[in-house]
């Protein structure tokens, strides 16, 4: 019996953004979600536009994956997780030992193929280049859909992740932020 799947199904009970105040909860499996979708999109706008020869579709796959562990480990809130190196280098030793844990549950003639896609940010370097600066404008969209409905507790953490994502110097999220993300601010009416 495999216990990966059914564990990796319960992403849907934890919660992002544990110190704020929600409107509306957000939990990783909708995020790794839209951090796929997201991922995908800044691939392709590498091949297309920048001359990139990236996998767009392993950036995708690898985006499902990168918040696995935090069934384990929980979301420990960015501010907790960055707060020095110490508490960084911890934390990344807690969350290696759940992800192998994770690999743990599969059977061993496939556990080869989720483990390269488990872990390992040091591979595939460009794709998780991508990744990050994906998962950091899906947070820019819960930030801005939280500020869309008023709740003003987001809007630090917006200006914060705005100027992140610019820092990271990734050309394909400025250009989602200028081509994508206005229509985030849009009511159903004005987007149809």
């Amino acid at each position: 019996m495999s216990k990966f799947f059914a564990i990796i199904s319960r992403m849907k009970y934890i919660n992002r953004w544990g110190l704020m105040r929600n409107t509306i909860n957000e939990n990783i499996s909708e995020h790794s979600l839209e951090t796929a979708f997201i991922a995908h999109l800044l691939a392709v706008l590498r091949n297309k536009r920048h001359g990139g020869d990236v996998d767009a579709e392993r950036c995708a796959l690898l985006a499902m994956y990168h918040d696995v562990s935090e069934i384990i480990t929980g979301d420990l809130p960015t501010p907790v997780k960055y707060y020095n190196k110490t508490i960084k280098d911890a934390y990344s030793v807690v969350e290696k030992n759940a992800e192998n844990q994770l690999l743990s549950y599969l059977p061993d003639d496939i556990r080869d193929v989720y483990s390269d896609l488990i872990g390992h940010k040091d591979s595939d370097k460009e794709l998780w280049t991508l990744i990050k600066a994906a998962d950091k404008i899906s947070a820019l969209i819960k930030c801005t859909e939280e500020l869309s409905m008023g709740n003003k507790d987001f809007e630090k953490a917006y200006n914060s992740t705005l100027e992140s994502i610019k820092a990271l110097g990734v050309p394909e999220a400025d250009e989602f932020l200028d081509e994508f993300m206005p229509a985030y601010s849009l009511t159903l009416d004005e987007q149809a």
